[in-house]
């Protein structure tokens, strides 16, 4: 197990360094990313225009050996437009199946809440099960689907909420802020040069890590990663807690324990260790928590925010020695 552990650990480093040749700064969002693929989940990925969120996606697919797909969600987009339809061939007098973008391994579901909820349902069961079923044909999808959606977190005119079902579906809720002055200095200079991002990405100078196929190996290389009982205990108390804190009107489910500890796994392998610490728990519970909790509306008025709960709830919950 500890050879395996090594072998992730080697993965995961160089698929930061060569996402790195074309992603300047955003360590954090690279790593939750990767969690999010390692673990089998989906992202929610927020951010202002231009900060490089499909770009980011791009990168990672091409350094993972995977597909990718981009579906730009509009109001007028259908889910037929997601998972494809039946096509009548006039040669072969039948219908024959046109498969959507979402068979695919990663699919950036471009700006999601711009679609009403009829389409954004279309991925739900893709998300879950991995399959999509398209006139009561069911379809396996790649193992290693990962759905990356993006929003913009200023813009809400013309936009449609995503449902609490659907954002408990994402694993992750990633943050991609605009770049630090050096970061934003060191993207100019490129951008005048041959080493512009896209440019480094489209010439070959980003080198696949691993295939798609050992991918679901690698995954199950996160098992020898070992999760103490008082941990698992550790994270259903935060999960509870979010539950219990008198400022939430709705919390966390059973579903962000898991994401919570699938998550503290994969940083824990990360930062190269076969082990599961409270500070790698505490370092995702924004990231796993923070999108599922709704606070009550005469606390949001007082200017309390979720981030706050969240770290209010990490105070308040014993740690484990």
């Amino acid at each position: 197990m500890e050879n395996k552990t090594e072998v992730l650990k080697q993965v995961l480093e160089r698929a930061k360094e060569e996402v790195a040749k074309v992603i300047i700064g955003q360590g954090r969002v690279v790593e939750e990313s990767l969690i999010a693929i390692f673990t089998g989940g989906h992202a929610l990925i927020e951010g202002v225009p231009g900060v490089a969120k499909t770009l980011l996606v791009r990168t990672l697919a091409h350094v993972l050996g995977c597909e990718f797909s981009r579906i730009q969600f509009t109001p007028d987009l259908m889910p037929t437009d997601i998972t494809g339809t039946h096509v009548f061939d006039l040669q072969k007098s039948r219908f024959t199946l046109v498969k959507g973008p979402v068979f695919t391994t990663f699919l950036l579901a471009d700006e999601i809440n711009r679609a009403p909820a009829k389409t954004q349902s279309a991925l739900l069961q893709a998300m879950q099960e991995r399959m999509v079923t398209i006139d009561r044909t069911t379809h396996t999808l790649n193992p290693n689907f990962t759905v990356f959606a993006t929003q913009n977190p200023i813009e809400y005119e013309g936009t449609y909420p995503l449902p609490e079902a659907q954002k408990d579906r994402f694993m992750l809720k990633v943050r991609m802020d605009l770049p630090e002055r050096d970061e934003e200095v060191a993207l100019a200079e490129r951008t005048l040069g041959e080493n512009a991002p896209e440019a480094v990405l489209a010439g070959g100078l980003v080198k696949p890590v691993v295939t798609v196929e050992s991918l679901a190996e690698l995954r199950r290389c996160l098992h020898g990663i070992h999760v103490r009982e008082e941990i698992v205990g550790y994270v259903v108390a935060i999960v509870r807690g979010t539950r219990e804190h008198r400022s939430v009107l709705v919390g966390a489910g059973p579903r962000a324990t898991q994401a919570l500890l699938l998550s503290g796994r994969a940083l824990a392998a990360i930062q190269g260790r076969d082990f599961v610490t409270p500070d790698d728990i505490k370092s995702m519970a924004d990231s796993v928590l923070g999108h599922r909790l709704i606070l009550r509306p005469e606390y949001e008025i007082e200017g309390l925010t979720i981030m706050e709960v969240i770290r209010e709830i990490l105070q308040d919950v014993a740690v484990p020695r």
